[in-house]
């Protein structure tokens, strides 16, 4: 593989020459577009998606010392949510934007690495989740039912799968200038173009068909009973459909970055704005998705109910207690 030399390659906020004050009230504005959106992502969606993913590793794990065995769903959900919280921690470094957090090129190579590795854990262990509600409809005798039938197993294969692509896309951030400091995102700028080509293929384009494919399977399965089906899966149905959605927005503007790599070209403040924007969507997604499962899968919404029925219990019990004290007190006044 050729080597690539991206010294050229900047952010346009740090390479602008004004020419017009239209320009520069236009790079204000996108300045304030991108801070307000960090502040709210830091203020809303990382405490639910922190507070989610902590309650769904207390439960499954709960769930799992009572039973002493872990349903083959709660374990790839398991896994998901561990993957999710992995990538809340690591989307802290949008705390300072609009500008991006200085690391040297092996730190950032690190970071990227971990992000990759989340991400192509999560999503690959979503499309696991899809083959096994769809090959339930199927004879077990396949050899491809009793793959799924050992679940962890099949964990182990899409975490080295997971690790082999993030390796890869390692090796495709560049080689060179290790030690020099420079502006870091978890996708890397200075990365060379076919980082972002390799992601966009095996972290969107194949799983998005297998995905579809899935999708198209199953419904035709369950057509009769398909309103039954996403009622008794409610999590996995949601999750994917919101992956795809906001994982789409994030990897277009991968390739869009891509296409100005090519080009020699570093593109507008837009175009940055944008590109910070989908990063920002994609974090949110992750806060989003555990408090998907948190709320419509089985064992985590039966546990929550019973949390609050156990709390208005508590209360209606100290209600019941005060009441007479607080007529004994009077009546002593009384007299």
């Amino acid at each position: 593989m050729t080597s690539h030399n991206m010294t050229w390659i900047s952010y346009p906020s740090k390479n602008l020459a004004f020419t017009s004050p239209e320009e520069i009230e236009a790079f204000i504005a996108s300045q304030n577009i991108i801070s307000r959106l960090m502040h709210c992502y830091m203020a809303f969606f990382v405490p639910i998606g922190l507070i989610a993913g902590i309650c769904i590793l207390i439960i499954f794990i709960k769930n799992y010392l009572h039973d002493k065995v872990i349903e083959n769903l709660d374990l790839l959900l398991l896994d998901f949510t561990i993957s999710n919280i992995i990538m809340i921690f690591l989307s802290f470094t949008v705390i300072t934007r609009p500008d991006y957090l200085k690391a040297t090129h092996l730190a950032c190579n690190v970071l990227s690495f971990f992000f990759n590795f989340s991400y192509f854990n999560s999503q690959y262990i979503l499309i696991l989740t899809l083959l096994i509600l769809l090959l339930k409809r199927f004879p077990p005798r396949t050899a491809l039912s009793k793959a799924t039938q050992r679940p962890i197993l099949c964990v182990g294969f899409v975490l080295l799968y997971a690790f082999c692509l993030s390796l890869t896309e390692a090796v495709l951030v560049g080689r060179d200038n290790y030690h020099l400091e420079i502006d870091c995102q978890l996708d890397p700028l200075f990365a060379w173009p076919e980082y972002e080509i390799v992601k966009f293929i095996f972290g969107f384009g194949i799983p998005s068909f297998l995905q579809i494919f899935c999708f198209t399977v199953l419904f035709t399965k369950e057509a009769p009973a398909l309103q039954q089906h996403i009622r008794t899966y409610p999590a996995a149905h949601i999750i994917n459909i919101t992956i795809f959605i906001c994982r789409l927005f994030y990897n277009i503007m991968i390739l869009f970055r891509t296409t100005f790599k090519l080009q020699k070209s570093i593109g507008t403040p837009k175009n940055e704005l944008v590109m910070n924007i989908a990063e920002i969507v994609l974090f949110s997604e992750t806060c989003a998705s555990l408090a998907f499962i948190l709320g419509f899968h089985k064992p985590c919404k039966d546990e929550i109910v019973k949390v609050i029925q156990n709390c208005r219990r508590k209360t209606t019990a100290n209600n019941h207690l005060e009441m007479p004290v607080t007529t004994t007190t009077r009546e002593s006044g009384s007299q």
